[in-house]
This record gives C-alpha cells, structure tokens and sequence, in this order.
C-alpha cells in the first residue's frame, strides 16, 4: 500500500492531472487548504463479482441464527425507545 501523500488544493487544481494518474495507480492523497486537511482523494475498488453459486454455498455452510437470541443480544446493547 502507498503512503498518503498531501497537496494543496493549488496543486490538485494546476496538477490534476497526474494527480489521477497517480490515484489510479493506486496512490491516495490529503488535500489541504491552507494547511488544514479538507479531502482525501482515493482509487475507487473495483468491484469484484461473485457467482451466486458461491453466495449460496457461504449461506448454506454458515451458522444458522437463533432469531430470539438475536433480538435477545439487540435489546441489551440498543435504547428502546416508544414511538407515539
């Protein structure tokens, strides 16, 4: 992985393009104006597909949920609160 570059906004604005040469390669950089941190400008992921054959065999071979167990852990750790 690359280590985070910073630029100004000058920079990003005079220099844009190699800039995104740069970010498609894989670099990410923090844009600043003057001097603070404003943005950070970074290679999307490609998405990567996955057959629904292997999604079917991950549910299949992953452990069942105990629904009552679920709600159970839910409410411990999330306010109720009424609605009304």
């Amino acid at each position: 992985m690359k280590k985070k570059k910073a630029i100004t906004q000058r920079e990003l604005r005079n220099d844009s393009a190699a800039v995104l040469r740069e970010v498609q390669r894989g670099r990410t950089f923090v844009v600043t104006r003057n001097g603070v941190p404003v943005a950070e400008l970074r290679p999307i992921l490609p998405r990567q597909f996955v057959p629904r054959d292997a999604i079917a065999d991950a549910a299949a071979r992953a452990p069942r949920v105990d629904a009552a167990r679920f709600r159970a852990d839910l409410d411990a750790v999330v306010e109720q609160v009424p609605h009304g």
